[in-house]
């Protein structure tokens, strides 16, 4: 089935306020997304809710070649959140490309594929297989270590950030998502730079390293000892870095990071995002995404707007 052809209405309910957005020529009909990694290929969660209730789902992490992950237990609760070490654990980009596309071909969503690579070079190769397959963006992740700088993450710095980018905007013609890493103190440089070497829009944020100790057994709960943070606990800092790219770069901005409520969601708007991707939430309360959007649209409404273009950006901060 061709893409265009899935479009159905943009509004979560009829009459109601327009909720589509775009992300320069990537049109979603709703803003929330699921976030890479914790909404799987999407059929996993088809019992618990319709995998094309969202304006578009980002897929998990792909690679050139299959990955098995890190060893168990890989995964660990935390107060207002969770820390995992999955190891971008995935089935390749060629029985990707078999068995998964067909499947989720038919979602009335955008389809974005997050890819990730230890060098510049296989994430140029790993764009040019995806490009004419059946996808509607790319997302790159640059929190990746940097194998060929000494295992720094890609995203660390605006150059080696900016040669990513380039490097796949020169593999492909999809539009180009770069996801941005918390891990710098350089957020908007990287994301001018991200910019400036063509990716058409910018999600943020990855997760925060962390870690968890049984005290009992007198050692790390993750077999890797450390894991990435998400979940509530990281909203603050999410929101502020969206804030502050936003004001940095030109194009749009999908915001992430511990949102589980329409009102947490809503933050990330005014902040700057023209879009929000839930993750964590989604492992908790499978229908998250849906109770979020109807928050959205209430909200919408109870201030009269028609549409998602009087939230972006509409804090007041003078």
């Amino acid at each position: 089935m061709d893409k265009d052809s899935r479009e159905k209405p943009t509004s979560a309910g009829s009459g109601g306020p327009d909720l589509a957005v775009n992300l320069c020529d990537l049109r979603l009909k709703n803003p929330v997304a699921a976030a890479s990694g914790t909404f799987g290929f999407g059929r996993e969660y088809a019992d618990y809710i319709d995998p094309s209730l969202p304006g578009a789902i980002f897929l998990t992490g792909i690679t050139l070649e299959a990955r098995r992950g890190n060893p168990p237990p890989r995964m660990a609760e935390t107060p207002a959140g969770m820390l995992n070490s999955i190891g971008l654990q995935n089935p390749g980009v060629e029985k990707f490309i078999a068995e998964e596309l067909p499947r989720i071909a038919d979602y009335d969503c955008k389809i974005i594929a997050n890819i990730s690579a230890g060098s510049v070079e296989n994430f140029s190769n790993l764009a040019a297989r995806l490009d004419g397959e059946n996808l509607d963006a790319l997302e790159i992740n640059i929190s990746c270590p940097n194998v060929e700088g000494g295992g720094i993450a890609f995203g660390r710095s605006p150059e080696t950030a900016a040669a990513v980018v380039r490097a796949v905007r020169e593999s492909t013609t999809l539009p180009l998502i770069t996801k941005l890493t918390p891990n710098t103190g350089r957020i908007t440089e990287v994301a001018a730079a991200v910019e400036g070497a063509g990716s058409d829009a910018i999600s943020l944020i990855n997760t925060l390293p962390g870690m968890k100790i049984d005290v009992e057994a007198e050692k790390p709960v993750l077999h890797n000892i450390s894991g990435g943070l998400s979940g509530p606990a990281v909203r603050p800092v999410a929101v502020r870095m969206v804030y502050q790219v936003a004001r940095t770069v030109d194009i749009p901005i999908i915001g992430m990071g511990g949102i589980t409520c329409a009102r947490d969601a809503l933050e990330f708007f005014l902040a700057g995002a023209r879009a929000v991707a839930v993750g964590t939430a989604n492992f908790a309360h499978p229908q998250s995404m849906e109770e979020i959007l109807e928050g959205i649209e209430k909200h919408l409404m109870r201030k009269g707007y028609d549409d998602m273009s009087r939230l972006e950006g509409g804090i007041i901060d003078d």
